[in-house]
C-alpha cells in the first residue's frame, strides 16, 4: 500500500489521475484506490517561516550595534542618541528558547540593561510560553499596541500595485528611497530596506494636502520595482491596525498577518 498527495485532475470509471506538487502525473486504477481524503492547500512558504525567523530578517535592519546572545534570545541597546527611543532596539528579542528557566533568563535581561542604565524590556511573541512565563514573572506591557508583522509575495504585490508613474527612486546599497514630488517639492516618501531576498518596507508618508490621490499605492510600486530589481521575493511592513489606510493599502497588496509582538517591561524593583 501506498499514497499520493497531490491535485486530482482526471478521474472516470477507470482510472484516475492525480498532479502532485513535483514530478509527473501519476495515473491509479480506481480498483486499486483503498480510501482518499481532501487535503487543505500548504500554507504559503513565507508563511512556513517561524517568529523567530522572520524577527531575525529585521535584526540588522535596526540601529543597534550592541548585541549578545542569550541562547535563541538576543540582547540589543543603542548607547548613544541614534536610534535610543527604538523599543525594538533596545529590547531583547525574547523568541525562542534561552537556554535557562525563563526567570533566570529574565533575570539576565534585567542585569544586562540595568548595566547600561535602562529599564529591561523584552519583546515576545504574543500568546508565547514566553510571554505567559514573563507575565506571570511580572512582566508588564507598558505601552500597548496591536502592530501586526506582515508578509507577502513581492512580485504578486506588485502585479496588483498598479502604476508608479512621477515616483523617484534612489537605490544606495540595501537601502531604497522612493518620494514624489509637486512643483519641486517632497510630497511623499517611502523607505525600504533589504536583507538578503526580503525587503522591508517602512516609513510610508503622504503630505495631507495630497492625500486621497493614490500617491502612497503608488510610491509603494515603485518601491516594490526597485526591490525586486535587485532580487528580493518576499516584502513585509509592520503596521498599527488604527492606521487605517496602510493597513487597507498593504492588505490590498496581499500582504497576510503572520505573527504579533508585543513589549514587555521587567517590574520595578
Amino acid at each position: 500500500m501506498t499514497d499520493v498527495l497531490g491535485i486530482l485532475v482526471a478521474w472516470d470509471s477507470e482510472t484516475c489521475v492525480v498532479s502532485p506538487e513535483t514530478g509527473p502525473a501519476v495515473t491509479i486504477p480506481v480498483a486499486d484506490v483503498v480510501t482518499g481524503k481532501p487535503v487543505p492547500p500548504r500554507g504559503s512558504v513565507r508563511q512556513r517561516v517561524t517568529a523567530r525567523e522572520a524577527e531575525l530578517r529585521a535584526l540588522p535592519l535596526w540601529a543597534s550595534p550592541t548585541t549578545e546572545s542569550l541562547g535563541e534570545w538576543v540582547l540589543r541597546i543603542v548607547t548613544g542618541e541614534r536610534g535610543r527611543g527604538s523599543r525594538r532596539a533596545n529590547s531583547v528579542l525574547a523568541i525562542g528558547d534561552p537556554g535557562l528557566p525563563i526567570r533566570e533568563a529574565a533575570a539576565r535581561v534585567e542585569r544586562f540593561y540595568a548595566g547600561w542604565g535602562r529599564v529591561a524590556t523584552a519583546q515576545v511573541e504574543v500568546g508565547s510560553d514566553v510571554d505567559a512565563a514573563l507575565a506571570a514573572a511580572g512582566w508588564s506591557e507598558a505601552e500597548p499596541e496591536d502592530a501586526p508583522y506582515l508578509v507577502g509575495s513581492l512580485v504578486m504585490a506588485r502585479r496588483v500595485a498598479g502604476s508608479d508613474d512621477g515616483v523617484e527612486i534612489v537605490v544606495d546599497g540595501t537601502r531604497i528611497l522612493a518620494t514624489v514630488h509637486d512643483d519641486g517639492r517632497e510630497v511623499g516618501r517611502v523607505r525600504g530596506e533589504l536583507n538578503s531576498d526580503w525587503l522591508w518596507v517602512h516609513g510610508l508618508r503622504v503630505d495631507e494636502s495630497h492625500r486621497r490621490r493614490g500617491l502612497g499605492r503608488a510610491l509603494v510600486a515603485g518601491l516594490l520595482d526597485a526591490g525586486a530589481e535587485t532580487g528580493a521575493g518576499t516584502v513585509w511592513v509592520e503596521v498599527d491596525r488604527q492606521n487605517t489606510a496602510a493597513w487597507m493599502l498593504y492588505a490590498g497588496l496581499g500582504l497576510r498577518e503572520h505573527h504579533r509582538c508585543r513589549y514587555l517591561q521587567a517590574p520595578e524593583s
